[in-house]
């Protein structure tokens, strides 16, 4: 008769191999019998890598117990781990993504020189001067003029946008991408912004109100803006 409470299920998929972890095993159980189960899986040595994404479901895995499921599965010869998925974290990872979702308003002057990194988007109210730059991990909006260098997107986002009032950078950033200054300057009738077209995989600047078009999951904050 087939167990039903297995610690470890493993289902093929056209990816590769996915590890369901019960998470109402114990942690012993699940060692011991992930061992087993590979111990009795063959695969041929001139077969071509296997991705592993392993799930734990509501299971939370400190370092020490990732780290040693990763090396099980690991030595099992042309293993590679793709991913660990969790639907827990800890307060503080918590904490940290509520914080990376917030906008911090700044109320400054970047001058020649200066650097201001913010985690999460940021408006700023007021200027960006030449020599100048500013940064943060998700969305810049600028109640000003962008005359210096913005980098937004900073860790990876590649949806990330840059807004200005006045759109006259040294340089724009996002992501990995960068872009010189456009060919023209703004006279500040609308804002306008700047985002990654994926197809051309170059950073392009157009009218704020357009942005619904391209991203159609935009928050209240842009439509605040776009709306005055």
């Amino acid at each position: 008769m087939k167990n039903k409470n297995q610690a470890v299920t493993i289902k093929g998929t056209k990816n590769g191999l996915t590890f369901n972890i019960n998470e109402k095993s114990s942690y012993s159980d699940i060692i011991k019998e992930l061992k087993e189960k590979l111990s009795t899986t063959v695969v041929e040595s001139d077969h071509p890598m296997v991705k592993v994404n392993i799930h734990v479901g509501n299971r939370y895995l400190t370092p020490e117990m990732r780290e040693e499921i990763s090396e099980i599965i690991r030595n099992k010869q042309n293993f590679i781990i793709q991913e660990i998925v969790s639907n827990v974290i800890q307060k503080k990872e918590a904490e940290e993504f509520y914080k990376s979702l917030e906008v911090t308003t700044l109320t400054s002057i970047i001058r020649s020189g200066q650097v201001m990194h913010v985690n999460g988007d940021v408006l700023l109210i007021g200027d960006v001067n030449p020599g100048g730059k500013i940064s943060a991990t998700g969305n810049i909006y600028i109640l000003g003029r962008l005359n210096g260098i913005a980098h937004a997107g900073y860790d990876g986002n590649r949806d990330a946008i840059v807004a200005a009032s006045y759109m006259n950078p040294t340089q724009l950033r996002i992501s990995d991408l960068f872009s010189r200054s456009p060919d023209y300057e703004t006279e500040g009738i609308s804002m306008e912004y700047a985002y990654i077209d994926e197809e051309s995989e170059t950073i392009l600047i157009d009218r704020l109100h357009k942005i619904s078009k391209i991203r159609p999951n935009i928050g209240t904050f842009e439509r605040r803006i776009m709306n005055g």
